[in-house]
């Protein structure tokens, strides 16, 4: 058996979720909103979730959850997008955003579950 040094992993991974973000951030973001980040960042969790209750062996929980979600999904990008629009004067914009990233990736992870429990696995 092969073993791959878990450094190649999650780099491998991150390089894909780099991509993987963006090219889906850039193709759904809007102006006035940063909805590219907040689908990144909901994607992401509910694809972490998926992945970490389906209790996949460490190589891919490795690949998918530490690099690939973790390069995919914002926090820097969500914060400083909040930041900048509650600097600019888009108080009630800022404060949607930062309750749909929350909101939004903890239904997600929710989901996740559910699908994983309804699958079996």
């Amino acid at each position: 058996m092969v073993t791959i040094d878990p450094a190649h992993l999650v780099g491998t991974g991150g390089a894909i979720g780099a991509l993987c973000r963006h090219y889906l951030g850039s193709a759904v973001d809007v102006e006035g909103f940063p909805l590219g980040t907040l689908t990144v960042n909901v994607v992401g969790s509910f694809v972490l979730g998926l992945v970490t209750f389906a209790g996949l062996d460490t190589e891919l929980l490795l690949l998918v959850g530490t690099g690939a979600c973790g390069s995919f999904t914002t926090f820097s990008s969500f914060s400083f997008d909040t930041v900048r629009l509650w600097e600019s004067g888009e108080r009630l914009r800022a404060g949607v955003n930062a309750a749909a990233n929350l909101v939004g990736a903890m239904a997600a992870i929710g989901l996740a579950w559910g699908v994983v429990a309804l699958a079996g696995l």
